[in-house]
């Protein structure tokens, strides 16, 4: 059978994108094994496969490079919207997509009529360990959590998804640290039993951070939409950075802009097409 496929990426988060409008997909997690594997497939961070909803514009299921299913992408949700526009929706500057972390609100921003990303509405930031889910105790925003007899303070938050949020010490390079290493024994600690997305964070300036992020699922990756927006609502709770102004997070592959309040975070970026074209499965 030949699949038609969307290459899309945002700051290089890149997936694999469906017209589940067109195609009925009967095994997503393990077609997005195949696809996502760089070696002997198209390669990607996942597969999303955009279909049907009665809530919103349209659905976006998101499914990890492992196969697994995830909640929420922000830049995945922003390339979702683009696909909306550019292929069912032409006439309309805001798309309302359904996920499985609720519907959001993408403001679609353009140059020459062409879709070249959009803000969204990620909803609001969740520091209750119960909903993350985290198993902490309550009190204070940050918690210890040790790995190999480490200590790290971490600030788990949830954006529709699960994030650990950890500053960095000052003395420490973020661009030579160990992510491969450290990253998985995060993902698949007890304290997150539902797995976890762990930012490593440097402070630039009140305003603007350096992170690198190591997914649940997927491993790192040049950007994570949700993740930038976790930095930004973190930095904002420990009084690094102010609430309601523009914050700038530089990520391997890109920057992304966060504005978090208690009411909701918003996140801008890009949505690009690589390309198009049809695959075998």
């Amino acid at each position: 059978m030949k699949l038609g496929i969307t290459k899309m990426h945002g700051c290089g988060n890149d997936y694999i994108y469906i017209d589940g409008f067109q195609y009925d997909i009967k095994s997503p997690g393990e077609l997005s094994k195949k696809l996502s594997d760089r070696h002997f497939s198209v390669g990607g961070d996942g597969v999303i496969i955009i279909g049907p909803s009665d809530k919103a514009d349209a659905f976006m299921h998101m499914y990890n490079a492992d196969g697994s299913e995830g909640k929420m992408c922000g830049n995945g949700v922003r390339c979702t919207a683009k696909f909306v526009h550019d292929n069912f929706l032409p006439d309309k500057d805001v798309i309302n997509i359904e996920t499985l972390s609720g519907v959001k609100k993408i403001e679609l921003k353009k140059e020459n009529e062409v879709v070249t990303g959009g803000t969204v509405d990620m909803g609001k930031a969740e520091f209750d360990c119960a909903k993350i889910p985290a198993l902490f105790e309550d009190g204070g925003v940050q918690k210890s959590l040790y790995i190999d007899d480490c200590e790290y303070k971490v600030i788990p938050v949830s954006m529709g998804n699960p994030h650990a949020v950890i500053f960095m010490d000052d003395d420490i390079d973020i661009d030579r640290f160990e992510i491969e290493k450290i990253g998985p024994k995060f993902e698949k600690n007890p304290a997150f039993p539902e797995g976890v997305n762990t930012e490593f964070v440097k402070v630039i300036s009140p305003d603007t951070f350096k992170m690198r992020v190591w997914e649940r699922g997927s491993g790192e990756t040049l950007a994570c939409g949700t993740g930038a927006c976790a930095v930004g609502s973190a930095a904002v709770k420990m009084g690094i950075a102010d609430e309601g102004k523009d914050l700038k997070v530089i990520l391997p592959g890109g920057e992304l802009i966060i504005n978090y309040t208690p009411e909701r975070v918003l996140l801008t970026g890009g949505a690009v097409t690589a390309f198009t074209g049809e695959v075998c499965i």
